[in-house]
Formats: C-alpha cells, structure tokens, sequence
C-alpha cells in the first residue's frame, strides 16, 4: 500500500496541474494562479474554440495545456461550472412514492411510468402539487429472482424496461400474434387483479416475464420512417455506453447474471471474442437498446405531463449510491471501478458493526484522469427527465468507506474523492438541465459537507 501511494503521490507532484482542474463562475481556476511565471496555457473548449487565457470561459469540460517556459508540458481536463444552482422555485408540496407499488386498472400487476404519469397530472392540477418523487428507476439485475433492491442495480445509467406501460408501446398493437397478445393481457389482469383484489405481493418477476414477452412481439413489428429516424438518432447519441449495456443483457441471457462468472474472454468488454459475440447476438443486442429508448421516451413523457399539470419540478428520481458488482456497468466500466473493494458505512451508534453495502466503488484516479467522464454521462442521462435529482449518500461526493473483500466493515478505510470536481460536474449538469438537486445526508457526515453543499 505505502508503495502504491507513494507512486502515486510521485506521478501527481511531477505535473504542472492535477488531472482535472475546476474553475467556478468566470474567474480564474486557483490551480492555474500556481503555475510558474510566462505558463503559456491552450485552452480548447467544448464549443470548439481556442483561447491562450482561462478568463471569462463558458460552462463546460475544456482540454487544457499549460507549458512552461523551460518546456515542461501538462495536459488536463478542465472543468468549469456555474458558481452554484440557482434558489429552487418556490416552496411547494409533493408526494413520494413507490412506483412499483403505484397500480392502476390499467397496469400490469406493478405500477408504471403511465401511472406516474396519471399521478403527476392529478396532482399538479387538482392538488396544487409541485413534484412526485420516485424509488430509483435504474435497470436491474435480471432474475429469476431479480435483485430486489432498487439501490443495487446493475446499471445507473440506463433505466428498467419493467416499468414501461406497454399498451403505450406504438408497436405492439401491430404484433402479429394476436393470440398471444389476448393470452398476454389475459395473464396482465390475473396479475394486477391478485395485488388490487386479492392482497397478493407484487412479483416483480412475473411481472417482468409477461412484459418481456410483450414486447418482443412488439420488436418484430418494423418501425415506421419517422420512428426509425428518432430510434436511430437515439442510439447514435447514447454510443459505446448503450451498445454496451444492451451487449451486457443480451450476454447475460447466454450465461447469465453474473459476468465474473462468463467465459473469460467475454469478462472484457472490448475482446475481439465480445465482438464477435456482439455479432452474433445483434437481435438480442437490438431489443434491449430499443427498451432502453422505450422507456426513456416514456420517461420522458411523464416528466412533460408533470410540467404540463403546472408543476414546477415535475419528477423527482433518485440516484442510487453505486450499483451491483455482477451488472452492466460494473462491467462495462471495469477500469473506474476499484477491484476487490466494497462501499459501506463505519461502525456508528446504529451499528457497531459497521456496514457493507456490496457495491464497488469508483476509483477517483481514473474519474479524474478520465475529467470526470462516466460521472457526467451518468449525470446527463438521468437529468433528461428530471426535474430535480436526490443524490443518495451524497457525502460519498467528498469520501466512501471501502471494505476489503472478504474483511469486515471495521476494517474498511475512507478513501477520498475531489468533492470540488464532483460537485463542479455536479452544478453543470443540473445548470444544463434547469433541475434541482437535493442531498441525502442521513449517516455520519464530516464537518464541512453541508457547508460546501449549501454554497453550491
């Protein structure tokens, strides 16, 4: 470990600047005041100009290079954000609540992003509302059974296709099948009918099964023109990220759940034989990047009613703390996420014990190597149908509590992240989006956190 730090702490002192430098407002990043005298400095902004000062620069992620006079060079990635979000709208009223638990005569033995929809537009217009919140929707690890929390998904990024109203799906009132769509909405009824009816639980998997045979009649019907166009302007604006989520899922079909588990050379998500899989899957790959573009149109379509019922926030989601160590982004991902480690909690006057949480921890090396790259994706994707998002722990922002694998919570260890750069990404996203953000804060919080919170 002192070698690892000590190596570290070597390669950072030989740059002229930090991987990722962040400045606030329009003034001059502090980083930069530390240069040596006559730095010549490059900027290339994300509008893709050039400027020689850092003054005055817009919002965004620039390319940044600074030279000295002796001609030592540094590259690095620099941030600049709004000096905070501004004051929320005005105080309102609102409700939570548990989507899956939000059923209607209309859904499919859980509630669904119509039935949000319904509440949203009820509520802002006869009640005065000013948002709903929601669990986190992000896409889960597949069953059967499922993984049933919804704070340990297997993608953040992407959301769960369980929850699309599938009635509201253009296609599938085309599919071929029709006998199998009567039997499919015979068995939607026997599902809703026993939680509305009967008292039974939700089964989240049944649920999911039926819908999934749903929609994949509704995949073999072809897209019109104008669908077609949107669709693929979907997928050419999501990129590697969604192509390799889908390839995940369609993979996790062949061999299942947990992609430690797979065939060695389908654990690296950029194998020639993961190509090759690719290829030979592209059907599968194809439906499950077409329901991730279903449900975000559906996703957003709640958050358009919303505003429409005169709600001044609309949908408020959830951002979960960090996802399953077996999913997709875990997967996708590998090199921010730090091997062999867990996120949990010290031992507190509510556990002595401490806690481990299961999930693996970005390594703040790379998020800063990377300009905080995969953080702004995430963030991005999520704020393109919320009106405001609540950060779950969001002291994980500034520090996380890594567990060993195989040791016990006490013996886990804070490991620090670069709050200003997270929170920067933070502020220029929401900025971006016209949202709010709200911080959980329950748990141990160091001193300092609400203060920097409550500034930006």
């Amino acid at each position: 470990v002192r070698t690892a730090l000590t190596a570290r702490e070597q390669a950072l002192g030989e740059r002229l600047l930090p991987p990722t430098v962040v400045g606030w407002g329009t003034g001059t990043p502090a980083a930069l005041a530390a240069l040596p005298e006559a730095t010549r400095l490059s900027i290339r902004t994300e509008q893709g100009e050039t400027r020689g000062s850092a003054d005055r620069l817009p919002p965004g992620v620039h390319a940044l290079t600074a030279t000295t006079p002796d001609g030592r060079t540094t590259h690095a990635h620099l941030i600049v954000a709004p000096a905070g979000l501004p004051a929320p709208p005005a105080r309102s009223c609102g409700l939570l609540v548990q989507l899956y638990s939000l059923l209607s005569r209309r859904s499919w033995g859980m509630g669904d992003l119509a039935d949000l929809g319904e509440l949203a537009g009820w509520a802002g217009r006869t009640l005065g509302a000013g948002f709903v919140q929601v669990n986190p929707l992000h896409a889960a690890v597949p069953g059967p059974p499922t993984d049933p929390s919804p704070y340990r998904p297997s993608s953040r990024r992407f959301p769960d296709p369980v929850h699309l109203r599938v009635e509201d799906v253009p296609e599938f009132a085309y599919a071929g099948d029709r006998d199998r769509v009567r039997t499919l909405l015979e068995r939607a009824g026997e599902l809703r009918g026993a939680v509305l009816e009967k008292g039974a639980l939700i089964d989240r998997d049944a649920v999911w099964e039926a819908k999934r045979e749903a929609l994949e009649l509704a995949h073999e019907v072809p897209l019109g023109p104008g669908r077609r166009a949107a669709y693929a302007d979907f997928l050419a604006g999501q990129g590697q990220a969604l192509e390799d989520h889908a390839t995940w899922y369609a993979l996790a079909e062949v061999h299942g759940a947990d992609w430690h588990r797979w065939p060695a050379a389908l654990r690296d998500p950029r194998s020639p034989e993961t190509a090759r899989a690719r290829r030979e899957l592209a059907a599968r790959v194809d439906f499950h990047s077409r329901l991730v573009w279903l449900t975000d149109a559906q996703l957003t379509a709640a958050q358009r009613t919303a505003r429409e019922a005169g709600m001044p926030v609309g949908i408020v989601h959830d951002l979960a703390v960090g996802v399953h160590p077996a999913g997709a982004d875990a997967w996708a991902q590998q090199e921010y996420f730090a091997a062999g480690m867990s996120v949990g909690a010290p031992p507190d006057a509510f556990n002595a014990r401490g806690q481990d949480w299961g999930l693996p921890p970005w390594r703040p090396d790379r998020l800063a190597d990377s300009g905080y790259a995969p953080f702004r994706a995430l963030l991005r994707a999520l704020f393109r149908y919320a009106g405001a998002l609540r950060i779950d722990h969001v002291m994980g922002l500034f520090r996380l509590w890594w567990v060993p694998e195989g040791h016990p919570p006490t013996e886990g260890t804070y490991v620090r992240y670069d709050a200003e750069a997270m929170l920067a990404v933070l502020v220029l996203e929401a900025s971006r989006a016209g949202a709010v953000v709200i911080g959980e804060d329950l748990g141990t919080v160091e001193p300092g956190v609400r203060e920097a919170l409550r500034e930006r």
